[in-house]
């Protein structure tokens, strides 16, 4: 009996040893955006440190049964290389930042062949993938990564929920270790990507939807690099008319050109907010010109007074065709800037019709002492003029509003203090405010833009009132672009009432709109293109 038992230990510590010694297959699934217009995807990154093994033999996918798998165009496996001996003893998923270029002009599209080299494709995939690279693994940390290609007619509100199953090394089973847990991927659409138009980049989202149900984006056009003004910046905008699923060619509400006999770079527009009229049609764009100023940052260089000389000027476009064309510009500086700040911008992102037809946008401004403070103005004339009573707060920058209740404001503001977002409500179109007791506790932030929308029980399929929010759910960097659900009039955005769209790193900045009363849209500075839309369902933020 005793040498039974002796022989079963023997046994199982042989069986440990095996296991134990054999290399394992590393998995990290991604949470980014599968970009509709990209050749290629991050969807699984693979890190094998081959101690023992020589050899990649198999890698097994998985997709589940409710994949439309006629929308895939093709699963492929990348290998990219060893790791950089500073890094051993460290647990990275790739040997770079980037696999696939967010910010390299002309290259956003597919796998950069420098970093990476395919070693196997499966075109139109079946349900089960099988990818058989056979492929030699050096001695050390090993980089691979899975990339998905869509096709072009593939539903924004496709989802794709695919697991890795299996790894063979050197013809035997692999133990595989996920350092995520399995979550559906979600689609997207480049809207603006690094190099279109010859524009280096494009920051600022804002986006609404038309009486006529077109989505409409705005954002600025940074040509020369991705500096905030002063630069070459135009104010440009994409117009879709199929929820998001396409987008036509850019054109420009507002661009000053060499206006005054100032170079473009000393004319730049931007930052801009967007507001439908809900009872009109008409469509506003607002965004901040700068002329002069010497290439020197706005925010540091405009001053007092305000005459364009010396100080930023507010601008209006109108448009009364549904975003097809724009009015000459409109400048109100006059109207509502006090002389003694030192720049008055608007939000950016989007304003609100208000259900008394007042028009809001909520704007910022650098008073006499250099402290920066958010607050709102409003038309009650259908743009015609404008005003602006008190801030809400101190040492607040971007904002945006939302009416919650018929004459309420909501203020959610971007705080130096950094941390959180402070909110403010006021009843009286900004003359008195008062702290919502969200304010410094609830929304947490890292210091960044945010999008906030108010959505009528009435219009939506929920059929509660329900406030959204947007932005990078962390106080540290601008990634983990999260959309968030409160039902309780902005008190609590419960975990349950959250869709993280994007964990890897941006610029950060999104706008949120209803697409329609089933569906909301966010534009966004993902980790994968500069401007990128993707659409949620109501029911995936709120159960």
């Amino acid at each position: 009996m005793k040498k039974r038992i002796s022989l079963l230990l023997l046994l199982n510590l042989f069986a440990f040893s095996f296991i134990h010694s054999a290399d394992v297959v590393q998995v990290k699934q991604t949470r980014i955006p599968i970009l509709i217009d990209r050749t290629d995807n991050v969807l699984f990154y693979v890190r094998i440190n081959a101690e023992e093994s020589k050899e990649l033999n198999q890698i097994t996918l998985k997709f589940a049964d409710d994949v439309e798998l006629k929308e895939i165009a093709s699963v492929k496996l990348f290998y990219s290389g060893t790791e950089a001996p500073q890094r051993l003893g460290q647990t990275h998923y790739a040997p770079l930042g980037q696999y696939v270029s967010s910010n390299s002009p002309g290259n956003t599209f597919a796998a950069n062949p420098s970093y990476s080299i395919k070693v196997v494709e499966q075109r139109s995939p079946n349900k089960e993938v099988v990818l058989s690279p056979n492929y030699k693994l050096f001695n050390g940390i090993n980089y691979f990564w899975v990339s998905l290609q869509m096709k072009p007619n593939a539903s924004l509100l496709s989802k794709i929920d695919v697991e890795m199953t299996e790894a063979r090394l050197d013809g035997k089973d692999a133990p595989l270790s996920f350092a995520t847990e399995k979550e559906p991927h979600r689609m997207g659409i480049g809207v603006r990507h690094a190099g279109d138009d010859g524009s280096f980049s494009f920051r600022i989202p804002g986006l609404v939807t038309s009486n006529k149900g077109t989505l409409l984006g705005v954002y600025d056009v940074r040509y020369n690099n991705s500096a905030d003004l002063q630069e070459y910046v135009d104010v440009g905008l994409s117009r879709s008319t199929d929820k998001g699923q396409t987008w036509e060619k850019m054109i420009l509400p507002l661009s000053f050109g060499e206006y005054g006999g100032m170079p473009k770079a000393q004319n730049g527009v931007g930052d801009p907010a967007i507001l439908v009229d809900e009872k009109t049609g008409t469509i506003w764009v607002i965004a901040a010109w700068t002329h002069g100023m010497g290439n020197g940052r706005a925010w540091t260089n405009s001053m007092d007074g305000n005459g364009k000389e010396t100080t930023a000027q507010l601008v209006l476009s109108k448009s009364t065709d549904d975003g097809k064309t724009w009015s000459d510009p409109i400048n109100i500086t006059e109207q509502v800037k006090d002389p003694s700040w030192n720049f008055l911008l608007q939000g950016p992102g989007s304003g609100i019709t208000m259900e008394d037809g007042t028009l809001v946008f909520a704007i910022q401004y650098i008073d006499a002492d250099r402290m920066p403070h958010a607050g709102i103005m409003y038309s009650k004339d259908r743009g015609e003029t404008w005003a602006i009573h008190n801030a809400a707060r101190a040492n607040t920058t971007e904002a945006q509003v939302a009416e919650v209740e018929p004459g309420v404001l909501m203020l959610n503001m971007r705080d130096n203090r950094g941390g959180s977002r402070a909110v403010s409500i006021t009843t009286d179109l900004g003359k008195t405010w008062k702290e919502h007791t969200s304010s410094r506790t609830v929304l947490r932030e890292p210091v960044c833009m945010a999008s906030l929308i108010a959505v009528k029980a009435e219009e939506n399929v929920v059929g509660k009132d329900i406030l959204l929010f947007s932005n990078p759910n962390t106080t540290q960097g601008r990634n983990m672009i999260t959309i968030k659900a409160s039902v309780d009039g902005g008190h609590s955005f419960p975990n349950e009432y959250q869709v993280l769209l994007d964990e890897d790193y941006g610029w950060g900045y999104s706008c949120l709109t209803m697409i329609d009363e089933e569906t909301v849209g966010i534009l966004y500075e993902s980790s994968v293109a500069h401007m990128t839309f993707q659409a949620v369902k109501l029911t995936d933020l709120i159960k």
